[in-house]
Order: structure tokens, then sequence, then C-alpha cells
């Protein structure tokens, strides 16, 4: 029993530190890309213009927020079925 505890402990803690580490290059991702578009596409795209630079960086913003929360979405699809699994193996088990 002590050795299932131990696995599912190990389990949550490798779940947790992927979600860190997600989460820190998504935070650098939005700290990063909007800025550096918007001073990208000024300079070599729209000539100058702020206001279309403007624009870049904040759809560049959009994106990485859209890409963290559809990440997220599937992380989290993919830990309910292996619960689902890991139920079902139980299931089987106390048969």
């Amino acid at each position: 029993m002590s050795a299932q505890v131990s696995i599912a402990k190990a389990t949550d803690q490798a779940t947790a530190r992927a979600a860190l580490i997600k989460l820190l290059f998504f935070a650098a991702a939005l700290a990063v890309l909007p800025i550096a578009s918007f001073f990208l596409s000024s300079k070599y795209i729209w000539a100058g213009n702020a206001n279309y630079a403007a624009i870049t960086a904040i759809c560049v913003a959009n994106i990485v927020l859209v890409a963290y929360i559809v990440l997220s979405v599937l992380e989290d699809r993919q830990s309910l079925a292996g619960a689902d699994e890991r139920r079902e193996i139980e299931l089987k088990k106390d048969r």
C-alpha cells in the first residue's frame, strides 16, 4: 500500500513541476514576445507606424494567452483520462 502512495506522490510532484515549468515559459513569452513584436514590426513591417505595431503586439499577446489556455485544457483532459484508466484498473483488481 505504501508503494502505491509513494508512486502517487511522485506522479503528483511531476505533474506540479510540469505545470510550473509551463507557466514560467508562458509568463516569459508573454513578457518578451509582445514587446519584441512591437519594436520589430514597427521598424521592419509598418515603417514606424506605432498604431499598427501596437495592434501587432496585442495580437501576439492574445495568441500567447490562447495557446496557454488550449494547452492547459488539453493537459486537463489527459489527466482526467489517466484518472479514469487508473480507476478502471483498481476496479478490476478488486474483483
